[in-house]
């Protein structure tokens, strides 16, 4: 009897096995939508430090060549590249350039492409490869592309294009399918 009044006042409850069952499986969906937000944003911040940082070493090029002599319309990209910090000269691999529509071929004898400490591949073409003018409108072209692979066209990999004016001022905007151009999603610059 002792035992019997003691059991029913400190009676332990517990979770049946089903709505332990539940609770797991209300966690795994939950899991399921969460975890590729979180990689998808982590990607994002990544290629948009190596994007950024490559703007600013693209800039710091620019001042270096800019200090030491006069800009004109011939100065461009290869005038650039010897203050630039770069790894190699890349003449094989093919990048990013307009998801789902083209890629961009660095072994194409009118660009030139420079792999980066950071991953990234900066690509411009020598045949427009200059400012052809000294007026705050006139401009360099380029790209890069911040993971430095081609992604088959999916809609991971993009490039950014940049315009790098005589001012010294840097613009970009993102080279989409349609053939339209924004601002990337994963890239933002203020002016």
């Amino acid at each position: 009897m002792f035992l019997r009044t003691f059991h029913n006042r400190h009676s332990i409850s517990g979770f049946t096995l089903a709505e332990l069952l539940v609770s797991l499986a209300i966690l795994g969906v939950i899991a399921t939508f969460t975890i590729p937000k979180i990689l998808q944003a982590q990607q994002s911040s990544q290629k948009n430090a190596i994007t950024k940082e490559t703007m600013a070493a693209v800039a710091a090029a620019y001042d270096i060549y800019k200090a030491q002599n006069p800009i004109s319309t011939a100065t461009g990209m290869d005038n650039l590249v010897a203050n630039l910090n770069y790894v190699q000269q890349d003449t094989t691999s093919i990048i990013d350039h307009k998801p789902g529509v083209a890629s961009a071929d660095c072994s194409t004898a009118t660009v030139k492409c420079y792999k980066l400490h950071n991953g990234a591949i900066l690509w411009y073409s020598t045949t427009a490869g200059q400012f052809n003018g000294t007026g705050s409108g006139n401009y360099l072209l380029f790209l890069i592309d911040p993971d430095g692979v081609y992604n088959n066209g999916d809609a991971s990999g993009k490039a950014v294009e940049l315009f790098l004016y005589t001012t010294g001022r840097l613009t970009s905007r993102a080279i989409v399918a349609d053939d339209s151009t924004r601002d990337p999603v994963w890239f933002s610059w203020d002016d």
